[in-house]
C-alpha cells in the first residue's frame, strides 16, 4: 500500500500554488490589457459624431486616454474600462444609451442646460466580444516550472 505521505515528496504544493496564482494574475493582466487597446482602438478621433450603434467618436481624446484596467485581488478578475469621470456619466450613456444633461450654446453663448437622449455607441463590449477568441491563447502554457 502506497502511503500519501510518499506524494508530498515529489509534489511541493505551495510552490505549485504560488505558480498558478502567479500565471493567473499574469493572464488575466495581460487580457485586460488586449481588451483596454481593441476598445480603446475601435475609437475614433474626428469632429463628428458616430452614427448610433458604432464606437463614438472622441473630440478631445479623453474618453480613449482614460479607458484603463487593473488585477482586482479581492475578486481574482480584471476590471476594464473608462476611470476618472467622476461628475459626467458620459462613458456610461454612450456604452448603454440614456438620457443626459449637455449645455445649449449658441453663438458661444450658454443657453442653459437640457436632458437629451443618446442612443447606445457601445465600445467596450465589442472590445471584449472580439478578444474572446484570443483569451485562450492567453492562458496557454502560461504555468511554467521556473527550474
Amino acid at each position: 500500500m502506497i502511503d500519501l505521505r510518499l506524494k508530498r515528496m515529489f509534489f511541493d504544493r505551495p510552490r505549485v500554488q504560488r505558480a498558478v496564482d502567479r500565471s493567473r494574475r499574469q493572464a488575466l493582466s495581460r487580457a485586460g490589457a488586449f481588451i483596454r487597446q481593441r476598445a480603446r482602438s475601435s475609437i475614433r478621433k474626428r469632429k463628428r459624431s458616430s452614427r448610433p450603434g458604432q464606437p463614438p467618436s472622441s473630440h478631445t481624446g479623453l474618453l480613449r486616454r482614460f479607458i484603463l484596467f487593473g488585477y482586482d485581488r479581492q475578486r481574482d478578475s480584471v476590471v476594464v474600462g473608462p476611470v476618472g469621470f467622476r461628475r459626467s456619466t458620459a462613458p456610461g450613456v454612450l456604452e448603454f444609451g440614456g438620457r443626459t444633461s449637455v449645455e445649449s450654446r449658441r453663438r458661444g453663448r450658454r443657453r442653459g442646460k437640457r436632458v437629451v437622449r443618446i442612443a447606445a455607441r457601445p465600445y467596450m463590449k465589442p472590445a471584449l466580444e472580439k478578444e474572446k477568441s484570443n483569451l485562450p491563447v492567453v492562458w496557454r502554457n502560461s504555468v511554467r516550472s521556473s527550474g
